[in-house]
């Protein structure tokens, strides 16, 4: 199928309905870009970094993702305390006695240059029996790191973080970092701070490829300004052309919204955000 542009304004379509109006509407206009004969299920599974809900306890988090229908959950640290140790297990296991899947954990910072730093944080992951870190290594940690990515077989993502970033600017400077290291090294693309950097995230994908273990998905209203966050579908961000190129990579991971605004109420947002991406893979064909 080829690439669609599908550019939907969710201020007429989401403004003065319900949500769950608006989320038909979507998939409806999404569907008359596309005029699919049939649906399958979509490749893009849609989840949730955990620090969208930074303000807020587990309980709360959990009944969030009950009311966005989905179990892909990357955890932030606030929401699986590292400590103590001895309860990472069972915290983690209330998570999935809600139903939810724990696809990864992070980010989770590695810059000392210790093997007991870097191990303990490998323990923490494995006692919660989550099978990646997004992570952010120094430069000078990374290979030391690669040890403990063997060693424990749980894989490492590396999180760009735009400009500000001195390490990991684009996922294009971790791809040349970690290009002849273990395969279970690669990158977690986050969309936005990638686009800060002028890099084109649907070429980034592309160049990526089976490095690509991660996705932190959110839109910006102008692509080089960090303030400008806005819900996806609100901005300049790609998403149908992001799709598709995760799709044409044959990408096996998640996508996860990473909503860094209205941290004390970020529900809204977050839910017309769902709404827009699950209408965008409707109109490729595709079933969320």
């Amino acid at each position: 199928m080829p690439c669609m542009k599908l550019n939907l304004s969710r201020r007429s379509l989401l403004g003065g309905g319900t949500m769950l109006a608006a989320s038909s509407l979507l998939s409806n206009a999404a569907f008359s870009f596309a005029a699919p004969a049939s649906s399958t299920d979509s490749p893009i599974r849609l989840g949730i970094a955990s620090y969208t809900f930074r303000k807020f306890d587990q309980q709360h988090l959990i009944e969030f993702m009950k009311e966005l229908k989905s179990p892909y959950l990357n955890l932030k640290d606030v929401h699986l305390p590292m400590t103590p140790a001895d309860q990472v297990a069972a915290r983690a296991a209330e998570y999935r006695a809600a139903g939810l899947t724990l696809t990864a954990d992070g980010t989770i910072y590695f810059d000392k240059d210790d093997d007991n730093d870097i191990r303990s944080k490998f323990e923490y992951v494995k006692a919660a029996g989550i099978p990646m870190i997004v992570g952010s290594p120094t430069r000078q940690v990374l290979p030391r790191v690669e040890k403990f990515v063997k060693q424990y077989d749980i894989k490492l993502a590396i999180h760009n973080h735009g400009p500000e970033d001195k390490q990991w600017p684009s996922p294009l400077d971790v791809l040349d970092a970690v290009k002849s290291m273990d395969h279970r090294i690669g990158c977690c693309i986050d969309v936005g701070h990638t686009m800060r950097t002028g890099t084109d995230p649907v070429a980034a994908i592309k160049k990526v490829g089976s490095r690509l273990h991660d996705v932190h998905m959110k839109d910006l209203a102008e692509s080089k300004v960090k303030e400008s966050q806005v819900a996806v579908g609100d901005g300049v961000m790609p998403v149908p052309q992001i799709f598709r190129a995760l799709i044409d990579i044959g990408y096996k991971g998640n996508v996860d919204l990473e909503y860094e605004i209205h941290d004390n109420d970020p529900m809204p947002g977050v839910t017309k955000s769902f709404a827009y991406m699950r209408g965008v893979i409707a109109g490729m064909g595709l079933k969320s």
